[in-house]
């Protein structure tokens, strides 16, 4: 009886807790394929660097961030299998925001670059949009050549669409700035990362 207890109170506390990565990499033989297959694939995940005493200006700004990077890491772990580690740090001296290919992000004080779409196109950076070598091998004539993105272009714009390139961003969807903004704009976004990714970014 004890053991059958056990099992139950294990499994309603799985159920609870929901399909985590940890959880899943922790108790694989009691999680369910679709849990483990989901642990297999690679996220995305990010951290702060916070002030031990921070300022009310850092306070605010760290709260900013916060909203906005968790938004755009959920947006891209939801719609597609890409892996990162990246570390965040506010610089009040950046002018708007930058991500670099080591993984680092910085914002600067300007509020306004303190959202979604910013956190989203930053993260493209870190994966090597703009960064990478096969970023030039790809992307250096202007257009992108890789024909999985230039595919989902097409998909999404019809069969002249192309993605322009340049000064290491891209359009369209590459959320250069906020008058491009829209959740589909978005979603479009992230699946171009992952499928120039998948060309050999």
């Amino acid at each position: 009886m004890r053991p059958r207890k056990a099992l139950i109170a294990a499994l309603t506390a799985a159920l609870l807790a929901g399909p985590g990565v940890a959880q899943a990499a922790t108790t694989p033989q009691s999680a369910p394929a679709p849990a483990r297959e989901r642990a297999a694939a690679a996220t995305i995940t990010w951290s702060l660097v916070r002030a031990s005493n921070p300022t009310e200006d850092q306070r605010t700004a760290y709260d900013a961030i916060t909203r906005a990077m968790n938004a755009a890491v959920a947006r891209y772990n939801n719609l597609s299998d890409l892996g990162k580690t990246i570390t965040v740090r506010y610089e009040p001296g950046v002018p708007t925001a930058d991500g670099n290919i080591n993984g680092t992000i910085r914002f600067g004080s300007n509020r306004s670059y303190m959202n979604e779409r910013t956190a989203l196109h930053e993260i493209a950076h870190t994966i090597g949009v703009g960064t990478s070598s096969g970023w030039s091998r790809l992307g250096g004539s202007g257009t992108w050549t890789g024909g999985q993105a230039t595919a989902l272009v097409k998909q999404y714009d019809g069969s002249g669409a192309k993605i322009s390139t340049g000064g290491g961003h891209f359009w369209p969807y590459g959320l250069n700035y906020d008058n491009e903004w829209s959740n589909t704009a978005a979603d479009r976004h992230v699946h171009i990362v992952a499928a120039m990714v998948r060309d050999g970014l």
